[in-house]
């Protein structure tokens, strides 16, 4: 390969693209792929509710609807470096909204708001979430500029999920094996594939939103084995639907059943008991979390069934009628 023939990354001035933060770069922001392209990076996905939002007699840049937790994400952006002006926004803003996760966007960060954002995920509960993000405009050659967002705040997940476990006494020896086994994933995943799921915590279970309210994936690592109706220990891969329409879209997902075993390539079982308004399609291995040097293998497992569940079933639900 001639070197020669490699281009050079320049960065450019955010400016000379956006001249104006209100009239430029918020319509930019709002736009589906580039705010995918945002919660890409912060492994939410954001749907965009309005830009402008009225609070009061100010106005917040865009709200958006985090569709995995069903919750408000308040977006405030510049083209500069932050300023105080800017902290004081987002505060009143979220306030105002009711937004659980808020994420600053900036050219630059200073020391001194990066610490603001590390002490508010240090001192909130854990339902809220403070990311600041800074973003940068490159190009090779003539191409067109492409954006890249840098995540320089987010919560710490680990010391959040121990304090807030701690502090309701659940922290057992068991809780602890499984927010460490979920971090583990979250590594792999990051190393691995495209998809995220939500933050590790100490649980059986770790979620994904596929792209409707009421309708996740869930990776699940269980001392329980279904199959057997005993204790031993299993891995499901589950499409989860709940809320009032969980029924009727359990059956129309149901009626093309053989259609969606033939994608996954395997067959699937399909729990709709009558008593509870949760369904799950889900597809299970036996398994012992307990046993360290499994791991890797059972992380490969979870990833590649999460990643054909992603592909069959995240088109097929946002079809669904309800």
């Amino acid at each position: 390969m001639d070197k020669a023939a490699l281009g050079r990354l320049e960065k450019l001035d955010l400016r000379s693209h956006w001249k104006n933060e209100a009239k430029d770069f918020t319509p930019w922001l709002a736009e589906p792929r580039n705010v995918q392209l945002l919660g890409d990076a912060l492994a939410l996905e954001l749907e965009v509710e309005s830009t402008e939002k009225s609070v009061g007699p100010f106005f917040a840049d865009i709200l958006c609807k985090d569709i995995g937790r069903d919750s408000w994400v308040l977006i405030e952006n510049q083209i500069e470096p932050t300023d105080h002006t800017h902290l004081g926004q987002i505060l009143t803003y979220a306030a105002g909204l009711e937004a659980k996760t808020i994420i600053w966007i900036a050219e630059r960060f200073t020391s001194e708001h990066r610490a603001a954002l590390d002490w508010l995920n240090e001192i909130t509960l854990e339902d809220f979430n403070f990311f600041g993000v800074e973003i940068e405009l490159w190009r090779i050659g003539d191409s067109a500029p492409a954006p890249k967002f840098n995540v320089v705040c987010q919560p710490n997940d680990w010391s959040r999920s121990v304090r807030a476990s701690a502090a309701r006494g659940e922290l057992t020896e068991a809780k602890a094996l499984q927010l460490e086994f979920w971090l583990a994933f979250e590594k792999h995943l990051k190393e691995n594939s495209k998809l995220r799921c939500h933050r590790p915590a100490p649980q059986n279970w770790m979620s994904m939103s596929i792209g409707r309210s009421q309708c996740h994936l869930s990776a699940v690592a269980s001392t329980y084995d279904s199959e057997a109706g005993r204790f031993g220990g299993e891995l499901r891969m589950e499409l989860v639907l709940s809320g009032e329409d969980a029924k009727a879209q359990f059956a129309q997902i149901e009626s093309q059943k053989s259609s969606i075993e033939s994608a996954i390539g395997v067959p699937l079982t399909w729990h709709n008991p009558t008593d509870k308004r949760m369904c799950r399609i889900y597809v299970r291995r036996v398994a012992n979390i307990e046993d360290r040097p499994q791991w890797p293998a059972y992380h490969e497992w979870l990833r590649e069934k999460l990643e054909v569940f992603h592909k069959v079933f995240a088109p097929l639900v946002k079809t669904l009628h309800g």
